[in-house]
C-alpha cells in the first residue's frame, strides 16, 4: 500500500489539531470538570465549593426517582433501539427491491433525517395533540383515550414513537448502501440454493450486513441516551415530574433547573461510565461474532 508523504514532518499533526482542539474543549475537559465537580458541593453562583467526597454518588444511587428514571431510560433505550434498527432493516430491503420510482422512494424515506430533534418533537406533538392530533383520533377510534402530557404511559409511548421516527431514515442509509454493496453472484447463488425468501435473508443476507448492523447497534444505543434530548426536552413541556424522562434529562434538570451542580455531575459521570461499559460489552461478546470481508 502507498503511503502518504509529506513535505514536514508537522504536517500531519497541523491537519489534525483542528479536530483534536475540538474534542479537547468540548469533550475531555468538561468531563474532567464533571469528574471534579461530582465530588464536591458547589455554589450554583460560583461563591465555593465544599468537598463532600462520594456523598454525591451515594445520594444518586440510593435515590428511588433515579432508580425510576434509570429502569425506564434502560427500557427506552431498548425499544428505540430495536425498532430504529428493525423499520429501517425492513425499509431498506423494501427499497433495495423497488425498480420503478426508487429515487423518489427513496428520498422520502432519508428526507426525515434533516430534522432537527427539537422539531421532531414539536411535529411529535402535533401528531399527539388532544384536539388536532391524528395519532389520537385513531386511538380513540379503538377506545384509546390518549392523554400525551398527563399520561405517564401515553407520553412514554408518544416519545418512543417520535424517537424512533427520527432514527429510521439513518439506519435506512447505511442498510440500503450495504444491501446495495452485495456482490450479485452472491445474491444469484443464494436464489439457486435457496427458494425461500426470508430464509435466505437470514442466512446469506444478514450475516453479510452484520457489520453494518453492529456499527448502527453502537449507534443507535449512543442516539437513544444521549441525542433524544430534544425530542424529550419540547415533549414533555418543562413538566417532568409527572412525564417519563431520561438519565440525560434528569442531569439537565438537576444542573440548570435544580441547581445542583455536584450531584448533576455525579449523574453525568455514572451515565458516561454506563455508556463506556455497554460499548466495551458489545465490542467484547458481539462483534467477536461478526466476521468482517
Amino acid at each position: 500500500m502507498k503511503r502518504v508523504q509529506f513535505s514536514s514532518p508537522l504536517l500531519p499533526y497541523l491537519f489534525l489539531a483542528p479536530q483534536l482542539a475540538v474534542i479537547v474543549i468540548f469533550f475531555y475537559w468538561p468531563s474532567v470538570r464533571a469528574i471534579q465537580s461530582s465530588f464536591y458541593l458547589e455554589d450554583p453562583f460560583g461563591f465555593g465549593s465544599t468537598f463532600v467526597g462520594f456523598d454525591n454518588y451515594i445520594g444518586t444511587l440510593r435515590n428511588p426517582e433515579y432508580l425510576a428514571i434509570a429502569r425506564f431510560t434502560a427500557i427506552f433505550t431498548a425499544l428505540v433501539t430495536f425498532f430504529s434498527l428493525a423499520l429501517g432493516l425492513l425499509l431498506a430491503v423494501k427499497a433495495d427491491a423497488v425498480i420503478r420510482g426508487n429515487a423518489a422512494y427513496k428520498t422520502l424515506l432519508i428526507s426525515v433525517y434533516a430534522i432537527a430533534p427539537p422539531v421532531a418533537g414539536l411535529i411529535g406533538m402535533m401528531f399527539f395533540d388532544q384536539h388536532i392530533g391524528p395519532f389520537v383520533k385513531i386511538a380513540a377510534f379503538f377506545g384509546w383515550e390518549m392523554k400525551v402530557g398527563l399520561s405517564y404511559f401515553d407520553t412514554a409511548f408518544a416519545m418512543i414513537t417520535v424517537a424512533v421516527w427520527k432514527q429510521i431514515p439513518y439506519n435506512f442509509i447505511f442498510f440500503l448502501s450495504g444491501l446495495q454493496g452485495l456482490p450479485a453472484s452472491v445474491r444469484e447463488a443464494a436464489a439457486i440454493d435457496c427458494r425461500s425468501g426470508i430464509k435466505r435473508f437470514w442466512t446469506v443476507i444478514f450475516p453479510l450486513l452484520a457489520p453494518t448492523a453492529f456499527f448502527l447497534l453502537i449507534i443507535n444505543v449512543t442516539y437513544a441516551l444521549f441525542d433524544t434530548f430534544g425530542v424529550i426536552d419540547v415533549m414533555v413541556k418543562d413538566k417532568a415530574a409527572n412525564n417519563p424522562i431520561t438519565l440525560v434529562y434528569k442531569v439537565y434538570m438537576d444542573g440548570f433547573r435544580g441547581n445542583d451542580i455536584g450531584g448533576s455531575s455525579a449523574q453525568s459521570v455514572i451515565l458516561m461510565l454506563v455508556v463506556f461499559v455497554l460499548t466495551v460489552l458489545q465490542f467484547r461478546f458481539i462483534e467477536r461474532r461478526i466476521h468482517y470481508t
